[in-house]
């Protein structure tokens, strides 16, 4: 795959299409995974103001710092013929941005925007109606690409490359910490741009689903729960969870662990277009409710992924929205028993037309090290 697969030049219009059938007369994105997706530059977040300003109608620009411009330039978003609008140290960007918008009634901003800088826009654009540049790219950004479910299929595989490593890293007597060090190195390794996250999550630890790493040193017979993902340079992201054993587990553990592997496994299966998101979720929790663990399973069994590890669709209960072919999404549910254990399975899943494509496979049965 090329940045101009990922990031097609098609992607501009189809953006300024979306903004103005929203009502809005602009978007204004500044460094996010919202910049990035549009235009494909990766900038950088500083205090001073980069921003694609994408009119409803009429040609879209870049703001950027003149320092930055040569980054810019190099960027995918120079395939897209926009004009660069470079900006010195004594300039005002917001400014120059305002005057060249003219008089806007509402214009979304790019979800991760600094507060900073959205109250700086809200100074110059006075009478504008400021909304989430989500509410426009939502609709594109759930709806995956033939390029983009590549780039995450090969994310998956770098991941599942790393899990295929972890139990030559767990054994009793090392700590989470050390463990999660070499799981980190070997994510890097894979083919990873960034490590986003590490959890180790050993005994009662792994009874919280975000713990990351601890001084805990890992006891033989315990369940480790072990939760990786980073991103690709091409920006796209992994995220897999397996539950593995140092040695063999209690047997409590072992029987609502199969319990488990038999919910994420139904949830997959259900995936396909036209199913509503929170029937997914309810395929799992369902069965893990049946056996008395419903209680048990504190969070949404997933949530959708693509340039960001946590974007839409959610996979949870009052989410009726449909599925559609290009979906993105984990589905990860869990048992967690307080001061005990806990278990989690996590794999990516895909929307295809015949159904879902799941984009990881190592073993999602109990691995005992």
């Amino acid at each position: 795959m090329t940045s101009s697969d990922l990031y097609p030049v098609s992607r501009l219009a189809a953006v300024q299409e979306a903004t103005a059938k929203a009502g809005l007369d602009a978007l204004l994105l500044t460094p996010s995974p919202d910049l990035r997706y549009v235009s494909g530059y990766d900038a950088k977040p500083l205090e001073r103001l980069t921003c694609l300003v994408v009119p409803a109608s009429g040609e879209a620009y870049m703001m950027v710092p003149r320092l930055e411009l040569p980054a810019a330039q190099a960027s995918p978003a120079s395939r897209l013929g926009l004009e660069f609008v470079a900006w010195d140290e004594t300039d005002d960007p917001y400014a120059i941005a305002a005057a060249r918008l003219g008089r806007v009634a509402k214009v979304g901003l790019a979800d991760r925007m600094w507060a900073m800088t959205s109250l700086r826009f809200r100074e110059v654009l006075p009478q504008a109606e400021q909304v989430l540049a989500g509410s426009v790219l939502r609709e594109l950004r759930m709806r995956k690409s033939p390029a983009e479910a590549a780039a995450l299929r090969e994310a998956g595989e770098a991941i599942d490359s790393v899990h295929r490593q972890v139990p030559g890293f767990l054994r009793a007597g090392r700590t989470e910490r050390e463990v999660g060090r070499d799981i980190a190195e070997a994510i890097l390794a894979s083919g990873h741009a960034t490590v986003d996250f590490v959890i180790v999550a050993s005994g009662p630890n792994g009874a919280s689903p975000h713990h990351d790493v601890s001084d805990r040193v890992i006891q033989a017979g315990e369940p480790v729960v072990v939760d990786i993902g980073g991103q690709l340079h091409n920006g796209y992201c992994s995220d897999s969870t397996r539950t593995y054993s140092v040695g063999e587990p209690p047997a409590e553990f072992a029987a609502y662990y199969e319990v488990l592997r038999q919910a994420q496994d139904a949830a997959c299966l259900a995936v396909r277009p036209g199913v509503s998101c929170e029937s997914i979720d309810a395929a799992a929790r369902e069965i893990i409710a049946e056996a008395g663990y419903g209680d048990r399973f504190i969070h949404r069994t997933g949530h959708g992924i693509g340039i960001e590890t946590h974007e839409e669709p959610y996979i949870v209960a009052g989410n009726g929205e449909a599925m559609e072919a290009g979906f993105a999404f984990s589905v990860e549910p869990g048992i967690y028993l307080p001061e005990r254990h806990g278990a989690r399975i996590e794999d990516i899943v895909v929307c295809t037309e015949s159904g879902g494509e799941r984009l990881n496979d190592t073993p999602r049965e109990l691995v005992i090290v």
